[in-house]
């Protein structure tokens, strides 16, 4: 098998999330991106620290060691280390660890809207700030916080989750149904950073959740959007009332492993109070189906060694997330400033 094929995309000079602010407390923990290992912990100051899980001395997992007087301490000899990845203090040595080979990698952090944010390249400084949730922090939203967790490549989470035709069949009677299809005209616009499809002239979805969010019905404005490296967006206004907004940033765990961090931003006439215990289990179990059926692409991706995938014009999103990926990779955006293009596609909904 030609395990070449199957590398997707890899956009290290990014953000990423690692982990929720509140996982982060006294004891140093373990996460990986794009499969190296990394211990976060945290200093004196409470300030976050991210080194790669390796003891520059003898190969140790830093990650097993402890908080000691604000350094993470190697379990093995005890030297330890400042979030910056200088080595502060070796116990047996007569003098200061000076020398830059007794440092350990260490990548930059931002910690903002309660996430902590690794830049996924420790050799290059950050050119840019951490994705912010726009309504993560909205006070007349209902705002849930999720980790879903996907064996799948950041394009395949990131398609399935902007991908309207599979809502019909995989969450058939939740989402949508199979019946009855209009045509709708899909807006496509895609800059050198982002892609966005809005729907125009789609119907209330006449699944469970269309009916929890507008039980009356009414005009529904939909659009979906992808921003370079990870993030994904799915906004509903369903008559005057009624506001959805799907934040999500994805984290290439590995190469075929996905953490999505989503922030859900609900505004409806239901209160809150009513709306969670209705709406969370039906949007827990949609996320549920999509982890299972992106496990099964990628176990028939791994089988046939090769990502091969047929699009027609109404894959809206899913082949230009690739590019965009596959650009980002390579380090050519191109012109960041040029007016998007647009294609009208019709759609079957």
């Amino acid at each position: 098998m030609d395990t070449t094929l199957l590398t997707p995309p890899r956009v290290r000079r990014a953000w990423y999330i690692l982990c929720r602010s509140e996982e982060l407390r006294r004891t140093p923990i373990l996460r990986r991106l794009f499969g190296q290992p990394i211990v976060l912990f945290r200093d004196g100051s409470g300030d976050v620290g991210a080194l790669l899980d390796r003891c520059p001395h003898r190969n140790v997992p830093l990650s097993e060691g402890q908080v000691h007087e604000g350094t993470l301490q190697c379990p093995y000899h005890g030297w330890q280390f400042a979030p910056d990845g200088a080595c502060v203090h070796v116990p047996a040595l007569d003098g200061p660890a000076t020398k830059s080979m007794h440092r350990a990698t260490a990548y930059p952090v931002r910690e903002q809207q309660g996430f902590v944010w690794v830049w996924g390249d420790p050799d290059h400084a950050p050119d840019a700030e951490p994705w912010r949730f726009a309504l993560a922090d909205a006070p007349d939203y209902l705002v849930v916080r999720r980790e879903v967790r996907a064996q799948a490549t950041v394009h395949a989470v990131a398609e399935n989750a902007l991908d309207v035709p599979h809502t019909a069949f995989l969450h058939g009677g939740l989402f949508r149904n199979d019946r009855d299809r209009k045509p709708i005209t899909c807006v496509v616009q895609r800059w050198a950073d982002r892609v966005e499809c809005e729907y125009v002239g789609e119907a209330r979805p006449e699944g469970i959740v269309g009916r929890i969010l507008s039980p009356s019905g009414g005009v529904v404005t939909h659009f979906d959007r992808f921003f370079l490296p990870s993030i994904v967006q799915v906004e509903y206004r369903i008559g005057t009332e009624n506001h959805v907004l799907v934040d999500a940033a994805l984290t290439p765990v590995d190469d075929y492993d996905t953490l999505l961090y989503a922030v859900v931003a609900v505004k409806t006439r239901l209160p809150g109070w009513l709306l969670r215990p209705v709406a969370l289990p039906v949007a827990l179990r949609i996320f549920g189906q999509d982890a299972v059926i992106l496990a099964k692409q990628t176990e028939r991706m791994k089988h046939f060694g090769e990502q091969r995938f047929v699009s027609t014009e109404i894959d809206v999103l899913g082949p230009h997330i690739l590019k965009l990926l596959q650009r980002a990779e390579a380090g050519d955006l191109g012109d960041l400033e040029r007016p998007p293009s647009r294609r009208d596609v019709t759609m079957l909904l």
